[in-house]
């Protein structure tokens, strides 16, 4: 496995990690359906979280969650308005963004940022 696809797994485990500490209830991890993907899928309280996390060795060229792109948060509530066709929900939703900063894939020296709410799905677009 390429170097950026072991730190990128690493950070969905220390990303799932952290949410389970925190109360929530995992329900998906790397969700696929067709060309849908979501890198996690929780519940906390009364909401149905979709988390997409970003892992970095480096913040030189910036930090992990400055690599959400437009393009991609379009990709991932398309991806979740999918998902909700598959798996129906009567909670609010909410699109978070976990940003892990790591060493190298086996070190326990990260970094990781938690921004609720980190972007909205834009109506003209559903």
């Amino acid at each position: 496995m390429a170097k950026h696809n072991s730190l990128g797994k690493r950070g969905e485990e220390l990303a799932r990690e952290y949410l389970a500490s925190k109360g929530y209830a995992i329900c998906e991890e790397n969700w696929h359906s067709g060309k849908y993907e979501l890198d996690i899928v929780a519940q906390d309280g009364m909401e149905l979280v979709i988390v997409e996390v970003k892992t970095r060795s480096k913040t030189d060229y910036g930090n992990p969650e400055d690599f959400v792109t437009p393009q991609k948060i379009k990709r991932t509530v398309d991806a979740a308005n999918h998902y909700l066709e598959l798996q129906p929900h009567h909670l609010d939703i909410r699109f978070d963004i976990i940003s892990v900063v790591l060493d190298d894939v086996n070190s326990d020296n990260y970094e990781l940022e938690h921004i609720i709410d980190a972007f909205m799905p834009d109506l003209r677009t559903r």
